[in-house]
This record gives structure tokens, C-alpha cells and sequence, in this order.
């Protein structure tokens, strides 16, 4: 295959500038490697400087030789980190060369390219910052390793350090942790299953979330097929058989903890498993504990139903976001007896709480809130759109299409003005999780009623509220203020101006927070009227799976959801009734 000029000069220039960054950071690493630096306690804070979590790593590390790990946990691991272990002096030039093309592209260090020596290199002896120097001192301490050690040591090194999640260091603690045994006793699937922890430990935590960390078994699995380690046939034979895990010890529930938990897996992903738990840091968070309380005592007023996997139902949601800063001053994830983050994780149907996004597209295509919409039966590709009522309302102003949430002229405007501006604008305001490309995709009409492929969290939903509610600028949601290094360095701080940027015209969101105050004052949303100025959504699915209400004040954005795990019905329960009764009681809890 031949290479472009451009490119050829492109990786020319690349090369070059490498070689003298690798000169530069080689100057300042010494002859002999340093001691590894020791595991710091890091410290998480509210918003008003109180600790509300210290975080370390235990020190139960039990260390292995190469000759007890199973072959399939090393071929795991290779498949999924490295599969040129073998081949390569510390550094895969291929992985280099791909990676430096994607820094170049996206101007940051998007990807790492890095290889299992590097990542040791990088764990032992570096701290877990993302630039350019960091990166090539991480290259040429790699080279150092390989020369002093075997492949066999350098791999045994690697998985006696690397994390599994829970505190647990190692894979013979991990081994022991999550199934009693000793790491020698492993059979395939329990191997796929640990080796697919370490990409997010919080999240592929099989006692976190179990159908996460099948899936991501499911991968590893692929990939050792990809590469010949075992067979495709072997693959997805292993990839259906259930894991048997150690019954774990009851976990202790206080106060945020799922907000500590979205704070814990987001710091990972910027600093790594031992920025957070050996790294000494401080990190200071948006959360307001009097907000935190009043949340978990408002959705103590979640209905009872029968229990899914152990857990009472239906499990709910709640989030609260200062649209001016993103900061998220409040999080509840469930009913706070498991681990699975549902504000955070959980992909449900939007219904009719995605309407705002058709609305808003409208608005800044000509509409006003008086422009008048037919909502008289309306047929395309077979598909008849029906009200919740099955009544049709002839000749409706906008302003009432959105306080009574007629789906049928919402989707009329939606066709007017085209689904992919739909799309555009609440991908704008941080949905990420609209799906354009396959066969099942999002490029239709029911997206305007909430119909999508995969769904919304509740998070993403109430974030994108705050562009309402902020004049049309929408805030990035962030749990974190400030993050300081051990030495008291500033590693990051917000607000930040790139966290934030204009998405609508200011009228726009001027007309659009008018027919949402209509929604609450006569219109779906009346049980969450507190008085003053109040505006907002109500969402429900056709089945009765999901119920939402994303409503506002000025300087706070409020999303409420509530479904059940295994997606059973729930009555009659719509976005109007449960969901808008729990926001109100927390926003007066609040003095609002």
C-alpha cells in the first residue's frame, strides 16, 4: 500500500520531533531506575471542604511466579493489552505511530499506544499525567526494563500490580477475591472475566455489574479467538457460561456513595487506577451534602414493588446540577443497596422528556411558541403515530403541543424541519448516546417521541436540561471542582471555559423555558408547580417501563427517573404522577 506524500512527510516530521523530545526526557531519568514511589491515602471533599471519603489501595498484594499464572490469563491479557509482546524491544512501533497520528489529529494525547512494559514503566516509576514528555520518558524507561529483564519477568512484574477494582492489587488477590481460588486454579472463563476488569475496574467489576462484565468478557474472548489463542467456536462457548462469584461481604452504604463511586471511576480515567488509590490526591467535588440528604430522603417516596435479583423495585434517580457552573450538587443512583450507578449508567427510553430537543431544534429553525401545528393523523412509512389520549386536536399553537405533550405534532415538526437537527442539537447539549449508523439506528421519526436505540442517563438528560435553563449555554456536568497532586500541585479546576459553550440563540431558550413553565403550570408537569418560576419535562415510555420529570428553577436543574432493572411494567405510573411529586418535595426540602 502506498503512503501519500503528505503522509510521508507527516511521519517524517513526527519522528523528528519524537526523537528530540525522547533526547530531552532521556537526560532527565538517571543511570539507575529510582525506588517506586510509595502509595499515598487520597482524600475526596464536598463542596464546602469536608472529607467525605478517603480512598487507598490495600496492601494484601500476594505476589506469583510466572510458572503458576495459566497460560489463557497471560494470552487474555496479551490479546487484550498487547499482542506483540513478544515481538516488539518495549515499544510497538506500529502502536507508536497509530497513536501519535491520533494525538496529532485530536491536538491532546487521545491515545496512549502504550505497551504492557510501557504501562509498567508508567505505574512503577511515573505519575499519571497525559502529555507529550510524560510519554516518551514512559518509552524510554520501557527500554531500560526490557534490557534488564526477560519477557517472562517483565509480564510477571505487570500482572502482579496491575488493579482489579475493590482495593484488590494483583492478580492472585483478584483471583482469590472475586472467585476463591488460587490464580493457578483458574479455568478460561474466569480468566476472560479477570482480564477484562483492569480497562475499568469500578465499571467490569463483576460484584458492581455483572452483565457489564460479561459483555466485556464476551470481548476478551473475541479478541484471543482474533489472534489464535483459542478457537472462535471455544470463544463463544465460553462467552454464554455463567461465572460463579464469591458471595460478597455487605457493603457498607453511607451517605453520596454513588456519587463517590462517579467520582472515583472519573478520576481513574484521567490519572489511572494508582493516581487515585496510591496517589496522594485531593480531590475536591461539587457535591452540597444538605442537597445529598434531601435527595435520598425524597426518593424514599419511591412505590413499592416486587424485588429483581434481590433488590426492591422500581429503582430510581435522581440528579441536581447548577446550570451556570455544571456542577452536580446531588446524585442518587438507586435505592443505595447495590453498586450500579443508574444516574450514571443506566441507558433508559426518554419518552416524552426528549420532546424539548424537537422543540428547541424548531425555535432556532423559525418557529415561535405560537406557531401553529396540525395534530390530525399523520401516516409515514407505515407508521401512525398516536397521542397518549388516541384524540386528535386539530390546529395547536406550540406553546400547547409542549405543555399537553401531543406526540403526534411533534412529530409533524419534527418531519418539517428534519430528524438530523433533532439529532444535531441534542448531541449539542451532551447526549451521547444517539446511534446514526447500523441497521437499528436513531435517523427516524420516533426519536422525536423518545424512541431511541439505546437510550439516555440520567445524567446526560438532565446536563443537556441546563442549556434551558442557563440562556441557551450549555455547562458539561462535572462532580469535580479542583484535583490536587500530592506535592499540592493543581492538576485540574473548574469552571473551565472549555467545559461550556453556546448551543442556542438566547431567544431560543427564552421561548423554549416559556412553554416549559407552560408544562408545569397547566400542562403534564402540574404536580411538580412549587410556585415561582418552574419549568420542565415529563417523559413516559409507551409500556410503562421509564417515567422521568427533568424540571427547573433558575439555578438548579433537577432530573428525576424512575423504571424497574428487569423492565417490568409499572401500573399506570407516568412522568406527571411519581416522578414530579418527588421533585417537588425535594425542591421544598430545599426551601424552593
Amino acid at each position: 500500500m502506498k503512503l501519500s506524500t503528505g503522509l510521508i512527510i507527516a511521519l517524517i516530521v513526527m519522528g523528528i520531533g519524537g526523537g528530540c523530545g525522547f533526547l530531552v526526557a532521556s537526560a532527565n531519568i538517571p543511570s539507575n531506575l529510582p525506588d517506586i514511589q510509595p502509595a499515598l491515602t487520597s482524600h475526596i471533599y464536598d463542596i464546602k471542604g469536608n472529607e467525605i471519603a478517603v480512598v487507598h489501595a490495600e496492601e494484601d498484594r500476594e505476589p506469583v511466579k510466572s510458572e503458576e499464572i495459566p497460560e489463557n490469563l497471560k494470552k487474555a491479557f496479551l490479546a487484550t493489552e498487547d499482542v506483540r509482546f513478544y515481538q516488539h524491544i518495549g515499544i510497538d512501533y506500529r502502536g507508536v505511530m497509530r497513536a501519535m497520528w491520533e494525538n496529532i489529529s485530536h491536538r491532546e494525547v487521545a491515545e496512549g499506544g502504550s505497551t504492557i512494559t510501557q504501562q509498567l514503566a508508567r505505574n512503577a516509576y511515573l505519575n499519571q499525567e497525559r502529555t507529550f514528555s510524560r510519554k516518551i520518558q514512559e518509552m524510554f524507561l520501557a527500554l531500560k526494563i526490557e534490557h534488564r529483564h526477560t519477557k517472562e519477568e517483565i509480564l510477571e512484574m505487570y500482572l502482579n500490580q496491575i488493579y482489579f477494582g475493590r482495593g484488590v492489587y494483583g492478580i492472585q488477590a483478584a483471583s482469590k477475591y472475586y472467585f476463591n481460588k488460587n490464580v493457578k486454579d483458574l479455568d478460561l472463563n474466569e480468566c476472560a472475566m479477570l482480564a477484562g476488569i483492569p480497562k475499568s475496574p469500578n465499571h467490569y467489576s463483576p460484584l458492581n455489574n455483572l452483565e457489564e462484565a460479561q459483555k466485556r468478557k464476551a470481548v476478551v474472548l473475541q479478541q484471543m479467538a482474533k489472534y489464535g489463542f483459542i478457537s472462535s467456536s471455544t470463544a463463544q462457548k465460553t462467552a454464554k457460561q455463567e461465572i460463579h462469584l464469591v458471595q460478597s461481604a455487605p457493603k457498607e452504604v453511607g451517605d453520596a456513595h454513588y456519587f463517590i463511586d462517579y467520582v472515583k471511576q472519573t478520576i481513574i480515567d484521567k490519572y489511572g487506577d494508582d493516581g487515585l488509590y496510591k496517589g496522594g490526591l485531593k480531590i475536591y467535588t461539587t457535591l452540597d451534602m444538605d442537597m445529598q440528604r434531601a435527595a435520598e430522603e425524597a426518593m424514599k417516596n419511591l412505590p413499592e414493588m416486587n424485588e429483581a435479583n434481590g433488590l426492591k423495585q422500581p429503582q430510581g434517580a435522581l440528579v441536581a446540577i447548577e446550570p451556570h457552573s455544571g456542577y452536580i450538587k446531588a446524585m442518587v443512583g438507586g435505592r443505595g443497596t447495590d453498586m450500579f450507578n443508574r444516574a450514571a449508567l443506566a441507558e433508559r427510553q426518554p419518552g416524552s422528556a426528549f420532546k424539548p430537543f424537537v422543540y428547541a431544534a424548531a425555535l432556532e429553525s423559525g418557529y415561535t411558541p405560537d406557531s401553529i401545528v396540525a395534530d390530525t393523523p399523520f401516516t409515514k412509512y407505515g407508521w401512525n403515530p398516536q397521542n397518549y389520549d388516541r384524540s386528535f386536536y386539530g390546529s395547536v399553537p406550540l406553546s400547547s403541543v409542549c405543555a399537553q405533550s401531543l406526540n403526534v405534532a411533534t412529530v409533524r415538526v419534527a418531519d418539517d424541519i428534519g430528524i438530523d437537527k433533532v439529532i444535531k442539537y441534542a448531541q449539542d447539549m451532551g447526549i451521547s448516546t444517539l446511534v446514526q449508523e447500523g441497521e437499528r439506528n436513531d435517523v427516524n421519526l420516533s426519536t422525536a417521541l423518545g424512541g431511541i436505540t439505546r437510550g439516555v442517563t440520567p445524567l446526560e438528560l438532565t446536563s443537556a436540561y441546563c442549556t434551558f435553563a442557563n440562556k441557551g449555554i450549555y455547562a458539561k456536568g462535572t462532580p469535580i471542582v479542583k484535583v490536587l497532586d500530592r506535592d499540592g500541585n493543581v492538576l485540574e479546576e473548574y469552571p473551565n471555559p472549555a467545559n461550556s459553550r453556546r448551543v442556542l440563540k438566547e431567544e431560543t431558550a427564552a421561548n423554549l423555558d416559556s412553554m416549559l413553565q407552560g408544562v408545569v403550570s397547566h400542562g403534564t408537569g402540574t404536580r411538580a408547580n412549587i410556585g415561582g418560576h418552574v419549568a420542565g419535562k415529563t417523559g413516559t415510555t409507551s409500556d410503562y417501563h421509564d417515567a422521568w420529570f427533568v424540571g427547573y428553577v433558575p439555578d438548579l436543574v433537577v432530573g428525576v427517573w424512575i423504571g424497574t432493572d428487569d423492565n417490568q411494567p409499572m401500573g399506570s405510573m407516568t412522568g406527571g404522577t411519581t416522578p414530579a411529586r418527588i421533585w417537588a418535595i425535594f425542591m421544598r426540602s430545599l426551601g424552593r
